[in-house]
């Protein structure tokens, strides 16, 4: 079995660890592949027991529900049928499709019908933009594979397991929580399960252009440098690199790995930043397939206590996001839904977003890219997590490859974060020196940070003293004055003690506010309470040296089982500056006002 951008899994015991296995092909701009949808209505059952995996998998019925068995006569006794179950929407998430599923962790099978035509000569691929967490998946009653992680894409060759006519895919998918996954087994957001991203069946040559990049050289703004990789080791393919509105072409060929590499000159290029976020239309021609995308081009980097983007000193005007959809809640997975979140961004003034805790998808990204919105992309190593455990660090390094692999092509993203609010400790800082020193192998054309935390303090000071700052390029911490930590007036006072040569960037901050709640501005969860904490917060952060920027937490209320006050949280985080039903409330206006004296 070959599994292509996924993690491979052996279940040793019911409740174990998988063990996971990295697979090489990347499948660089699917969306620009040929391809089949297989998105729609989706069979369900639902399997809290696993019987269909466990039962089935172990008894002469071996396989589970994964093999789609019929009865072969009136008594033959099976005790499930897709052909007769209900339907769900792919992609999507459980729990807001059904009310009965609404706090469900498990297993749920889904299964869906599709006709193909062969195509002699090419091959297919099985492709899946995420699902939450664990799933197994199967075509026509055979065994793909497994996937662990819940935010990432990956994809199986299909070619010799495709047949003319009616196919069928079915896909076991487990989103119950443990101490040795990423993100463990307690986090605040929703623990969405389902198919939550698209589905396709995607059609490409026998050899093909598997990976590519172009970009400016490190520091030059004169030069770009690119590269192709194929899925095969095979040498002697030519490859075609166009940029049409450049007048610039050029053809490299492969080596005995399958890879080329090539330096360009150019002339009058329009750099992409948020004012101007130019892009070029770039193909990539091989084998009779041509690879269509939109390329930015630009320059990220430090210099002491400064950002600079495109070599000018740059403030990052952020807001966090978490990847739920505007109005309906549950899983965002539209480029339309990812238009109406950042297009919120823009009029509140900014020119950054922090897309937390996890990689959101690829339309998000791209989108962000053409509104002009720089970008942190995050992978879910968040609060604790088993820092001693090879199969978690792994995980997590399966996660954050995915993540450069698919996104390592959009200029949009200035910053790879490896964390959020971990606790100190010498097996933390291993665990995320390796992911740091992983992530600058393959993409050092961007910078590294995390979210660190306050990390104590006398007095009127806050200290920020981390030893992964050796690792980062940009210090980053949440802080919650004025909320976990006294009332908006503390932030009167305070100072902080940062003893790094770095920028500094405050990657959260913020409070609860019911929309519509109004009272004293000393009241916990009216707007009021939380337009003080944000206007006194600005003015703390702004005397910090090397302030750079910030993410407030966060740009819209979002689902979380963590918040359980009634009549006012009702399971969702009301840090939100926007409600869950798109009205703004009074501290969206803070930061725009403030967004809007910053260059």
């Amino acid at each position: 079995m070959r599994t292509t951008k996924s993690l491979l899994v052996v279940l040793m015991t019911l409740l174990a660890t998988p063990l996971l296995l990295a697979a090489p092909t990347v499948l660089q701009n699917v969306y620009a592949r040929q391809s089949l949808t297989l998105n729609g209505s989706w069979n369900y059952i639902v399997d809290p027991l696993d019987n269909g995996y466990y039962n089935y998998r172990m008894q002469v019925n071996h396989g589970g529900f994964g093999r789609n068995q019929q009865p072969r006569n009136p008594s033959e006794l099976v005790e499930y049928s897709f052909e007769t179950a209900p339907v769900l929407r792919v992609p999507g998430d459980w729990n807001t499709q059904d009310d009965r599923f609404f706090f469900y962790e498990g297993s749920m099978w889904f299964k869906k019908d599709f006709n193909y035509e062969p195509n002699q000569g090419r091959r297919q691929f099985l492709y899946f933009g995420a699902v939450n967490y664990l799933c197994n998946v199967y075509l026509n009653g055979r065994y793909l594979g497994e996937h662990v992680g819940g935010f990432t894409p990956f994809s199986f060759d299909v070619t010799d397991k495709l047949v003319k006519g009616k196919n069928f895919v079915v896909v076991r998918v487990n989103n119950a929580r443990h101490a040795e996954d990423v993100p463990t087994v307690n986090f605040d957001w929703w623990n969405y399960g389902g198919i939550t991203r698209d589905v396709m069946l995607v059609d490409v040559p026998t050899v093909f252009v598997d990976d590519y990049s172009l970009r400016l050289a490190k520091g030059a703004y004169d030069k770009l440098e690119g590269s192709v990789t194929l899925n095969e080791a095979k040498a002697g393919e030519t490859v075609t690199f166009s940029l049409p509105e450049l007048k610039l072409t050029t053809t490299v060929t492969t080596d005995a790995d399958g890879k080329a590499s090539f330096t360009l000159p150019v002339k009058k290029l329009k750099l992409w930043s948020p004012e101007t976020p130019t892009l070029y239309d770039l193909k990539v021609t091989h084998n009779g397939e041509t690879i269509n995308d939109r390329m930015g081009f630009r320059q990220i980097e430090t210099a002491g206590k400064e950002i600079r983007l495109n070599g000018q000193k740059v403030f990052l005007k952020g807001i966090s996001i978490h990847e739920e959809a505007p109005f309906r809640q549950g899983r965002a997975y539209t480029r339309e839904e990812a238009g109406v979140l950042l297009g919120w961004a823009k009029e509140m003034g900014c020119n950054f977003v922090r897309l937390a805790h996890y990689p959101h998808n690829e339309h998000m990204v791209r989108v962000a890219e053409e509104m002009g919105l720089m970008v942190w992309s995050e992978i879910p190593v968040y609060w604790t997590i088993a820092w001693t455990n090879p199969a978690t660090y792994t995980n997590a390094a399966n996660q954050l490859t995915d993540m450069i692999d698919r996104d390592h092509n959009r200029c949009a993203i200035v910053i790879w974060s490896i964390a959020n609010e971990t606790p100190h400790s010498d097996a933390r800082k291993a665990f995320l020196g390796k992911l740091a020193g992983l992530a600058r192998s393959k993409d050092n054309s961007r910078l590294i940070s995390m979210a660190m935390e306050v990390t104590g303090g006398s007095g009127n000071v806050s200290k920020v003293h981390d030893d992964m700052n050796e690792f980062v390029d940009i210090v980053s911490f949440n802080q919650y004055l004025g909320w976990y930590n006294g009332t908006p007036d503390i932030c009167k006072t305070r100072t902080f003690d940062i003893p790094y040569d770095k920028p500094v960037f405050i990657s959260e901050f913020g409070g609860g506010a019911l929309q519509g709640f109004h009272g004293d501005a000393n009241a916990r969860f009216t707007e009021e309470y939380q337009e003080l904490l944000y206007t006194n917060t600005m003015e703390m952060l702004d005397k910090i040296d090397g302030f750079s920027g910030c993410s407030p937490w966060i740009l819209v209320d979002f689902h979380s089982p963590r918040r359980q006050l009634p009549n006012i949280q009702d399971f969702f985080n009301r840090k939100g500056l926007i409600s869950d039903r798109g009205i703004r409330k009074k501290a969206f206006y803070v930061m725009q006002r403030y967004y809007n004296t910053k260059k």
